[in-house]
């Protein structure tokens, strides 16, 4: 009897160690995404947005930009070159991961800056949606925003 009590208590321990060790690897996984989205906002505040988008995107990322899907690294840059912006500004309000810690997603609000055609500044601002994949490397890149 004793030994089937030992063998339970050691199950529960070990059963416990894991689950705690996977909360603190998923815990490090989303500050990671959190960190790569605030140097990517970081770097379109200071480089501009072109810059940052092709910087973060994976070569097989997607834009989806009113009813167009801009896809691929290639096409990202090409659609990114003519973008003027004032400012883009975004911060995520939610993140998750997967248990695997090779996906994540993030969601929040963005404010976009631009001037229209007769020169007056324009303030958009609307929700954002990006899905991120760790890369070889271990870096974050979006697949999807």
């Amino acid at each position: 009897m004793k030994q089937i009590i030992y063998a339970f208590v050691g199950t529960l321990l070990l059963v416990s160690c894991t689950s705690s060790t996977s909360e603190k690897a998923i815990e490090q996984w989303k500050q990671e995404i959190i960190d790569t989205e605030a140097a990517f906002a970081k770097m379109a505040k200071e480089q501009g947005m072109n810059k940052a988008f092709v910087a973060y995107a994976a070569d097989n990322a997607v834009l989806m930009r009113g009813n167009q899907l801009i896809k691929g690294k290639e096409a990202i840059t090409k659609f990114m070159e003519p973008q003027v912006s004032k400012g883009l500004a975004w911060k995520p309000d939610y993140v998750e991961v997967s248990a695997s810690g090779d996906f994540g997603y993030t969601y929040g609000y963005y404010t976009f800056t631009y001037q229209d055609s007769i020169g007056n500044d324009v303030e958009s601002k609307g929700v954002f949606h990006s899905v991120w994949k760790r890369q070889d490397d271990g870096s974050w890149k979006f697949v999807w925003d």
